[in-house]
């Protein structure tokens, strides 16, 4: 068991490798070069393979397979990442990397390090003297997973690409096209025997068309279970695709009717990383119900995988075929509208579920018309978190139609996302290129202003120290030009923090008193005087925190008491027990280093009764203060 962030205690699961594929087929060779990688001597060379072949060559079903087989070498845990499920088809960085595989390992997701650093430290924590084995599929570039590469000699790295292979320093293990005979016994496992002579008719087509590729073979299996009475490999349109996982789409294109084909390539258009009902509907402009069977009959036919939750998926190569199709069926301007729709059904499902995560913030206002539907979204994190790899894909394909103030607040939605559920890695893409298009279209200042606010948060929360500090100095000059008082106040405020978690006090210090005089040129009657007494308190506990830091404690315990008085309601604001437990352990930090330990812990237990069962961290940095008070009122 080992100690993670805040002092929580982590250990990992043995992990959920999915299962192997039941048709698997002449892969051994392939296998056996794994194995041995596994198996030889350790002389220090770090056990990494790098898994290639073409799209759909079944590089993926063979890593499966290996974990199947080799379930007895690696008892301490088999961790499976499929990098498809991003903000678009490059994937997560290296960061957003290893917080899937720490999910993985299931690690409490508030004891996951907020920086990359401290990720692959706890990665490497874990795997330690630990037999395991790593599977990264669908790795599209060397810095995905350059952090992952085992240092100790019991861990096995598998690196999954489709198409060419990376320059990593790996045993590099090629995935090659199924022979002639092998492909018969792959359709022929699939079909099943019952099928045999629809097989036996069917089959020189078939291996002329696949050409070896594990996944056209198998999807042209399933089609053969479908078809009666005509030739399932019937070509209606006389021309073939190149790519043999291409001819499997147009192929499964020919079982659907023009409904269905239809949604599929008007929803194809926008490159989704995930399909609702929702979505699917807001393409095709049809009713959900209807979309949703449609999306079904796909399935069905091997156009779209379904995922859980109700969404679905493309393949890429498939997406990019469909998508092309609907340029060429339709025309441009109708794809454009389809695209339109989509995004307009975004915003509809987003901006209401952004204002009813955090309706009493000025940061979640959302224009008029959506304001009403707020009332009615009963869980508006659960929703954001749905759609967030959606909206950073939306944000760019809002600007490439030329709608910037869609691009922006898509973007801005997702401040309840990253304050409240700590998403940063998923939120920070939309963020990066919402705060650009603000700068390069010349949007409002108080909308580049918010942008770059919720982007030098997410940045300092993931401790891009110095490219935070740039993007929270924008958002003040942005604030400024506005005149904007209580975003400038905030935006400083920001910059204190900043400095506060780099341990620069007294620039900290500097930054609070500022924000302060901002704060209180808020005149009656001006935007953000309801507020004012509680961002006061909010300024005073942090101005404790960077006291404290300055060794100035008498100044520090001050300051913290007038926080702890505001938030325990004692000035006659309505309490608030989580700012309350927050500024009491704070309190109790200074009390201890002026030595009254005494005093510390009473703090330290006020804190803990004020705290949910579910503020993990904070109950874990709280247990690891009340220890060092315990040792110093023993000394």
């Amino acid at each position: 068991m080992l100690e993670g962030v805040a002092g929580g205690a982590v250990e990992a699961s043995r992990g959920t490798m999915p299962p192997a594929p039941w048709a698997f087929t002449n892969q051994e060779k392939v296998l056996k070069q794994l194995v041995r990688e596994a198996d030889r001597p350790w002389e220090g060379r770090p056990r990494v393979v790098l898994l290639s072949g073409p799209a759909g060559s079944g590089s993926t079903s063979v890593a499966l397979r290996l974990a199947a087989e080799t379930r007895d070498r690696f008892p301490d845990g088999q961790y499976y990442v499929d990098l498809r499920a991003g903000s678009g088809e490059s994937g997560p960085d290296s960061a957003g990397v290893l917080l899937r595989l720490l999910r993985e390992m299931d690690v409490d997701p508030e004891l996951v390090p907020a920086t990359e650093e401290g990720r692959e430290r706890l990665y490497r924590q874990l795997t330690a003297e630990r037999r395991a084995l790593v599977v990264i599929d669908h790795t599209t570039s060397l810095a995905q997973v350059r952090a992952l590469v085992p240092s100790t000699p019991d861990v096995l790295l598998v690196v999954v690409v489709s198409g060419p292979p990376l320059l990593l320093e790996a045993e590099r293990v090629a995935v090659p096209p199924l022979s002639d005979r092998h492909a018969k016994q792959l359709v022929r496992k699939v079909a099943g025997p019952e099928y045999a002579a629809r097989v036996k008719a069917q089959l020189p087509g078939v291996l002329e068309r696949c050409r070896g590729n594990a996944f056209a073979l198998h999807a042209e299996a399933r089609l053969l279970l479908r078809d009666e009475g005509e030739s399932p490999s019937e070509d209606r349109s006389g021309a073939w695709p190149e790519h043999p996982v291409r001819t499997a789409g147009h192929l499964a294109s020919l079982r659907l009717g023009p409904e269905a084909l239809r949604l599929c390539r008007l929803t194809a258009l926008g490159g989704w990383p995930s399909v609702s009902a929702t979505i699917a509907a807001a393409a095709a402009d049809v009713q959900e119900a209807t979309a949703a069977r449609l999306l079904d009959e796909a399935v069905d036919v091997g156009l779209l995988d379904a995922l859980p939750d109700l969404r679905y998926r493309f393949r890429p190569e498939i997406r990019r075929q469909l998508a092309e199709t609907a340029t060429a069926e339709y025309g441009v301007g109708k794809c454009a509208d389809a695209v339109d729709r989509v995004l307009d059904a975004l915003l509809a499902r987003v901006l209401p579920a952004s204002r009813a995560a955090l309706p009493e913030s000025w940061r979640t206002e959302v224009p008029e018309e959506y304001r009403a539907a707020s009332g009615s979204v009963p869980d508006g994190i659960a929703v954001l978190a749905a759609e967030v790899a959606n909206v950073a894909r939306a944000v760019l394909v809002a600007e490439e139609h030329g709608r910037t103030d869609t691009a922006l607040w898509l973007a801005r939605s997702l401040w309840p996302l990253q304050l409240k559920a700590g998403h940063w890695d998923e939120v920070l893409p939309a963020l990066r290129d919402a705060a650009r298009c603000a700068e390069e279209s010349r949007a409002e200042e108080r909308m580049a202003a918010a942008l770059h606010f919720q982007l030098a948060h997410c940045l300092g929360e993931t401790g891009r120290w110095e490219r935070a500090n740039r993007a929270a100095r924008a958002a003040v000059t942005y604030e400024r030009a506005a005149g904007h008082l209580r975003g400038e106040a905030s935006a400083v405020e920001l910059l204190g923090l900043l400095s506060l978690n780099r341990w620069e006090y007294e620039e900290a210090y500097e930054r609070f008193a500022e924000a302060e005089s901002v704060y209180r040129r808020i005149g009656p009657g001006e935007e953000g005087v309801a507020d004012l007494p509680r961002a006061l308190a909010l300024i005073k506990r942090h101005q404790g925190r960077a006291l404290r830091g300055m060794d100035r404690l008498d100044e520090s315990r001050r300051c913290l008491n007038r926080a702890v008085d505001f938030f325990a309601g004692r000035t006659g604001a309505p309490p608030e027990a989580y700012n309350q437990a927050r500024a009491l352990t704070d309190l109790a930090e200074t009390l201890h280093e002026a030595g009254d330990d005494t005093a510390a812990l009473a703090g330290i237990a006020q804190a803990e009764a004020l705290l949910p069962s579910s503020a993990a961290p904070h109950r874990a940095y709280l247990a690891g203060l009340r220890r060092r008070c315990e040792a110093g009122t023993a000394r």
